[in-house]
C-alpha cells in the first residue's frame, strides 16, 4: 500500500486550512492552544476485491496524535474507516467511509416506563468505569454483542463496570439492562440513553450540567449532531486537558482522549447540541 502511505504523507504535510477534516482538526488544536508534535498511523486492511485491472480495498486507519498543551502532553487516538480503488496501478478513488446511521424508529423511554423502580443507591466507581473505557476503546468485550453503531453499547458497558445497577429486564422499553444477549433500548440506542439519564430516579441516573468544564472522568456527554432533538452519539469522559476541558473515549469511530466537542468529526455540524451528565450523584 505504498500509494496510500504516500497519500497520507502528502496529506499531513499540506497546509490546508479549509473545512476538510484535517483543516478543522488543526483549527481545533489552535483554539485549544495545542500543538501537534507528532502524527503516526497504521492501516489495517479488512476487505479487498481485485478484478481485471482494478483493485478495491477497505481499511481502518489508526491515527495517533501527540499533542502538547502548555507543559502537558496528550496522546489522542482515533480509528477511521477508509476505502480506495486503483486502476492500472494508479490511485483513482480514496475516501473516508461514513459511519452507519443510528436507528430512527426506536421508542424513547418515558417517565411512565421508569416508574416502580426502587430508590436504590449505588457507589459509582469512576476509576473502574474509566479503566474499562481505556481497556476496550479499540476492541470489543466478547461478553457483549457488538453493534454497527456501538457508541452507546460501549458507554453502557463502562457505566456497568463502574457499578451501575441494571433494572427493567426483560422489557426492552423499561429501565436500563443487558441480559442473555438481550438489552433495553437505553442500553444500546443513543437517544434512549440520553432520556434515561434525564428521567431515571433510581439506580443509574444523570444530573444535567451546564458546562463541559464541570464534567469529571466517568461522566457522559450526549451529542445531537444535526440539532434536531434526536441524539446520535454518546461518549464517556476519561480525562481532562491542560485547561480542564474533558477528553472522551468512544466507539463506532473508535476514539481515545478525543476533545469533547467533536469539531473534527465528519458528523459535526454548526447546529450541534450537547447534553452533559454527572453520573452517580
Amino acid at each position: 500500500m505504498d500509494e496510500i502511505r504516500d497519500y497520507w504523507l502528502e496529506y499531513f504535510q499540506s497546509e490546508r486550512n479549509d473545512d476538510s477534516w484535517w483543516g478543522r482538526k488543526k483549527a481545533l488544536c489552535r483554539d485549544r492552544d495545542a500543538e501537534i508534535v507528532r502524527i503516526s498511523g497504521k492501516g489495517i486492511k479488512y476487505e479487498e476485491l481485485c478484478y481485471s485491472n482494478q483493485r478495491g480495498c477497505k481499511y481502518l486507519l489508526h491515527l495517533s496524535f501527540l499533542l502538547k498543551q502548555q507543559e502537558t502532553f496528550i496522546r489522542e487516538e482515533q480509528v477511521v474507516p477508509f476505502e480506495f480503488r486503483m486502476e492500472n496501478g494508479k490511485l483513482v478513488h480514496h475516501q473516508e467511509i461514513s459511519m452507519p446511521n443510528a436507528p430512527q424508529d426506536t421508542p424513547v423511554l418515558t417517565a411512565d416506563s421508569m416508574r416502580g423502580l426502587s430508590d436504590e443507591r449505588f457507589a459509582y466507581d469512576r476509576r473502574a468505569a474509566v479503566q474499562y473505557a481505556e481497556r476496550w476503546w479499540n476492541s470489543y468485550n466478547p461478553a457483549y454483542r457488538t453493534f454497527d453503531v456501538d457508541c452507546t453499547n460501549y458507554v453502557s458497558q463502562c457505566l456497568r463496570a463502574g457499578g451501575a445497577p441494571m433494572r427493567g429486564a426483560p422489557d426492552r422499553g423499561n429501565g436500563w439492562w443487558y441480559q442473555h444477549n438481550n438489552w433495553s433500548y437505553s442500553w444500546a440506542v443513543a437517544h434512549s440513553l440520553r432520556w434515561y439519564l434525564s428521567g431515571s430516579t433510581a439506580g443509574l441516573k444523570g444530573k444535567e450540567l451546564e458546562s463541559p468544564s464541570e464534567l469529571i472522568p466517568g461522566d457522559v456527554i450526549c451529542y445531537d449532531f444535526q440539532g434536531t432533538g434526536r441524539f446520535d452519539h454518546n461518549t464517556i469522559v476519561v480525562g481532562k486537558d491542560a485547561y480542564g476541558m474533558p477528553l472522551v473515549n468512544a466507539h463506532t469511530d473508535n476514539s481515545r482522549n478525543r476533545y469533547w466537542s467533536y469539531e473534527d468529526s465528519r458528523a459535526w455540524t454548526p447546529d450541534i447540541e450537547y447534553k452533559f451528565f454527572r453520573i452517580g450523584e
